[in-house]
């Protein structure tokens, strides 16, 4: 298992075959790397459920400006700090997630992008997302990449992409920033003032839609 791009690129890590591990394949790294790679750079990155770091690592090899690793099992730990060595600007913590992230709250540190690969089948991952929905963990326009099999996410972020990879499925979700409401409303008022002078009639998903289109583009 390397480091499949950037300054760290090449660069062996432990863990492939660490029980209690799944690490994310390169194709599906590739992947999401190629589809947030403008959100990369000078970004906090918060991944969760680390376990060897690939993911964290990557982002780091990639520009972000500092990444928080996040794993509470002993032996898979082990093999995360060994990774992150000569790794700069990455801070690992051993702590149960909902831990780690109450003391991201406290401490008021919040994230331009999340990854999110929890172990399946625990319904851990809509767990972690309410609480950084609900305490507001994300800065404004973050993003959060979930990896899972079956526990699909919910919440009321923006989904902006999703792929699959076998059983493997990919979601990005986009938090809506105060800005884009403000556009939001100002895109509605002028078409309720269509709608009273034309047949056109628009729903706000189709508002929102047409606004990050929009927004995405620039």
């Amino acid at each position: 298992m390397r480091v499949i791009s950037g300054k760290y690129k090449g660069k062996v890590l432990d863990g492939f075959d660490l029980e209690g591990t799944r690490p994310t394949k390169d194709r599906v790294k590739e992947s999401v790397f190629g589809s947030i790679q403008n959100k990369v750079k000078n970004s906090i990155f918060l991944d969760l459920f680390a376990g060897s770091g690939s993911i964290g690592i990557e982002a780091l090899s990639n520009g972000s400006s500092k990444c928080y690793f996040v794993d509470n099992s002993n032996l898979i730990f082990k093999t995360l700090v060994h990774n992150v060595e000569g790794i700069e600007n990455g801070i690992v913590l051993k702590k149960e997630y909902l831990d780690a992230l109450k003391y991201f709250k406290n401490n008021n540190i919040k994230f331009d992008i999340v990854y999110i690969d929890p172990p399946y089948h625990l319904g851990l991952m809509n767990k972690a997302i309410k609480y950084i929905e609900d305490n507001n963990l994300l800065n404004e326009s973050g993003i959060i990449i979930c990896e899972y099999e079956e526990e699909s996410p919910i919440c009321n972020y923006k989904l902006i992409k999703e792929k699959k990879f076998g059983k493997t499925n990919i979601k990005i979700l986009k938090k809506e920033d105060s800005v884009f409401q403000d556009i939001i409303y100002k895109k509605l008022l002028e078409a309720e003032k269509e709608t009273n002078n034309t047949s056109k009639r628009y729903t706000l998903e189709e508002v929102k839609d047409s606004m990050y289109d929009f927004l995405n583009k620039q």
